[in-house]
């Protein structure tokens, strides 16, 4: 995921998880709203209960590396917040993949 491609902006963070909509499974949870951008923006979040720094900071980045791996299965163009739970924590990086490709074709199901 290239830096132009994140969320930056913590009110922007913040509208899209209050105005979003919501879907979720057991790892991930993600919001997302339908924008006229020509590019996706994504945003990576983990819960301070989840662990100190290190521990959230390589969950962001193997999140952020999924997204780049499959940024062709979104669909629609839009601003996402994904959001890791505390199970993503104990899970191999093969089935947090899988799962975010779950979510991603959730996304694209309820959109048709």
């Amino acid at each position: 995921m290239k830096k132009y491609e994140r969320v930056k902006s913590n009110i922007l963070f913040n509208k899209i998880i209050k105005t979003g909509k919501k879907v979720s499974n057991s790892i991930f949870t993600c919001f997302y709203v339908e924008t006229n951008d020509k590019i996706n923006h994504y945003g990576v979040s983990v819960p301070k209960k989840i662990g100190n720094a290190v521990v959230r900071n390589k969950l962001k980045r193997q999140t952020r590396n999924i997204i780049d791996q499959n940024n062709s299965l979104f669909k629609k163009k839009g601003n996402y917040i994904i959001i890791n739970k505390e199970r993503a924590l104990y899970e191999s990086y093969a089935n947090k993949n899988d799962s975010l490709i779950k979510l991603i074709g959730e996304i694209n199901e309820k959109e048709n």
